[in-house]
């Protein structure tokens, strides 16, 4: 998508402190952190939610999940980590491209 602020972190366009990056994802630091490490974990194919995955797109999310928990411990999140996925407006999605919120570094509070 031209116009989704993630599209063009992808591409780029807006620079970003990266943590990981391959041929299918990026993950990079959120620029307004709520925990001590807050990275964003994002697909480089652009889709908003997890109602439109098929089964090329579920794969891709599995095979995100996988590589998340293989590079959690040089991201600093070995204590443990929170993985957070607003999916739609109501529920507090504000880029509209699939993506993870990876929290931790420190003690998580439950709730809000």
């Amino acid at each position: 998508m031209e116009n989704c602020i993630f599209c063009k972190i992808i591409r780029g366009e807006i620079p970003t402190v990266k943590a990981y990056e391959d041929d299918e994802m990026l993950v990079f630091s959120d620029i307004a952190p709520i925990a001590n490490i807050h990275l964003l974990a994002i697909p480089k194919e652009h889709f908003k939610t997890v109602q439109e995955l098929d089964g090329g797109r579920a794969a891709l999310v599995g095979r995100m999940l996988q590589k998340i928990g293989a590079h959690a411990h040089e991201w600093g999140l070995d204590g443990g980590f929170r993985i957070i996925s607003n999916q739609g407006e109501a529920a507090g999605q504000t880029v509209p491209h699939l993506h993870f919120h990876l929290l931790g570094g420190e003690p998580l509070p439950w709730g809000n």
